[in-house]
């Protein structure tokens, strides 16, 4: 179903809205994005995760849609005291982005900030590196681009994602994660040209891991893993 907000649709299941543990676990809920995204099987699209959580997501819808996989590689600059939580992002191409309504009320030096900037961004260059090698970064001006995340939170690394790959050329992109909070689903959807995301929840509280009876943070080996997976069975 569309939700008209404005110019940029956003696509859910009503059935889904606002309930949390409806996916088992990223491979389910990759089954069902694949259904809703149908329209683009075996079309010139390509699908772009977000590693590490977005790849089992990604892989599912890849295959079912018989498309080529790519990553987008990006990373939240966290607090030095809280590394799960973050003030700002850090994309594949060196995009950074800031939360600066957050940062106005933290009491984070300059030095701490260009620390978490400089850490991150070498955290993502390495990640660059293992995952894409010396492979180029695709030719993404002529494609419609899917890009898939486990779930959108407050949307800020994903929003950074967004704006390197549209400096990388993308014109046509859309973005589809099983789970997101109704104000960020639609924040983001100004960005892309659609966004499909199967269980939108409203409310002041949202945690991605709500949406998952089988929830576990996806290590970077594991998405390596499963992502050479699928290159190895798609080359065959």
């Amino acid at each position: 179903m569309r939700l008209s907000t404005h110019k940029n649709p956003v696509i859910d299941l009503p059935e889904l809205r606002d309930k949390i543990l409806v996916f088992r676990d990223r491979t389910q809920a990759g089954q069902v994005l694949a259904k809703m995204l149908q329209v683009f099987r075996q079309t010139d699209t390509l699908v772009m995760a977000i590693p590490s959580g977005g790849l089992p997501v990604a892989v599912v819808i890849a295959k079912k849609l018989d498309l080529p996989l790519d990553v987008a590689v990006v990373s939240k600059i966290t607090l030095p005291w809280d590394t799960e939580a973050g003030y700002g992002a850090v994309a594949f191409d060196g995009t950074m982005g800031f939360n600066e309504d957050l940062l106005s009320h933290l009491r984070l030096t300059e030095k701490q900030i260009e620390t978490g900037k400089d850490q991150t961004l070498q955290k993502v260059l390495r990640r660059v590196k293992n995952f894409r090698g010396d492979l180029p970064f695709p030719e993404i001006s002529k494609k419609t681009v899917i890009l898939v995340d486990d779930g959108l939170a407050s949307g800020f690394t994903l929003l950074v994602a967004v704006e390197a790959l549209r400096k990388a050329g993308a014109r046509s992109l859309m973005v589809a994660v099983p789970t997101g909070s109704f104000k960020s689903v639609l924040k983001v959807s100004e960005q892309v040209e659609a966004l499909y995301c199967a269980n939108i929840r409203r409310g002041w509280h949202f945690a991605v891991a709500e949406a998952y009876e089988n929830w576990f943070d996806v290590k970077e080996e594991e998405a390596l893993k499963i992502y050479r997976a699928f290159l190895k069975n798609r080359a065959q």
